[in-house]
């Protein structure tokens, strides 16, 4: 495929949602587009769109990887590099002890974040639609760009959270790392040592207010720069229809990869900064 060919693929999808605002800039509903409903419950469009691409990526990389080889094949080596570089950034946080249980969940948050922010830029997703009550409603939208599929995986990381704390560091240890006095006894005046449990007390109900908003700051950190990033596509599409929108395009690449690699990492030192103390000392 040739350069033209290739730019013009990427590029599709800004020049189709081009033509279709091109009356005026219109304003991106925040809320998922309702297709049916499943016993009482709504399937919407960001719903299949997940569904679709996490079947793509199952495939994917089981088409990618295929039967290990000792000489990889490029396929094999796309799929080792991956795992070598997000290992490379996870152990260091989480430490070696904790490496091996937690990578799975890690290194599925990074792939499947990545893959469904980067699906909102593929051509016919987030470009076709209608106006509802002064909104464009998309037919075809990330499931990132949705708040409850972004609220699913904040739920899902902070639940495994409580799971490796208690599995691999215990009750105890969270209890002390929240509420327990850190200072060292033969350091510091006797009543200071004493005074300063209330203090460590208050600043462990602070911290736990903390955990309680870390499904919050991780939901809305995902879903508002890719639900940003898909307004601003809309807008720039639709005030300037031609060559202008592509750099955006690939500033939603960079934006996606980030926000991806931003998740992951905060959920591997939400473990690590419990269950990676002995290590750390």
């Amino acid at each position: 495929m040739s350069f033209p060919k290739r730019f013009f693929f990427f590029s599709l999808p800004l020049l189709v949602s081009g033509a279709l605002y091109a009356e005026g800039g219109k304003k991106v509903s925040p809320y998922a587009y309702k297709l049916t409903s499943f016993w009482g419950l709504p399937i919407t469009n960001s719903i299949i769109m997940s569904w679709v691409v996490s079947l793509g990526i199952i495939v994917g990389f089981r088409l990618l990887a295929g039967k290990p080889q000792l000489v990889p094949s490029r396929a094999q080596a796309v799929v080792e590099t991956l795992i070598e570089n997000i290992r490379g950034l996870i152990e260091p946080i989480v430490g070696k002890r904790l490496l091996r249980p937690t990578f799975p969940l890690l290194i599925a948050f990074f792939t499947f974040i990545l893959i469904q922010n980067w699906s909102g830029l593929l051509p016919g997703v987030a470009t076709f639609g209608h106006m509802v009550d002064g909104h464009f409603v998309y037919y075809m939208r990330p499931a990132n760009a949705d708040l409850n599929g972004t609220l699913a995986l904040a739920i899902i990381a902070m639940v495994a959270w409580f799971y490796y704390v208690l599995r691999y560091a215990g009750m105890k240890t969270l209890l002390y790392d929240l509420f327990g006095n850190k200072a060292a006894k033969h350091e510091v005046p006797l009543a200071l040592y004493y005074a300063l449990f209330i203090i460590f007390i208050l600043v462990g109900f602070i911290e736990v207010i903390s955990i309680l908003f870390r499904p919050v700051s991780l939901s809305l950190r995902l879903y508002g720069n890719i639900f940003g990033g898909e307004n601003l596509l809309t807008s720039m599409t639709s005030l300037i229809s031609w060559i202008v929108p592509v750099p955006f395009y690939f500033l939603e690449v960079l934006v996606g990869f980030v926000q991806a690699l931003v998740f992951t990492l905060l959920v591997a030192v939400y473990i690590g900064s419990i269950c990676n103390h002995e290590e750390g000392h």
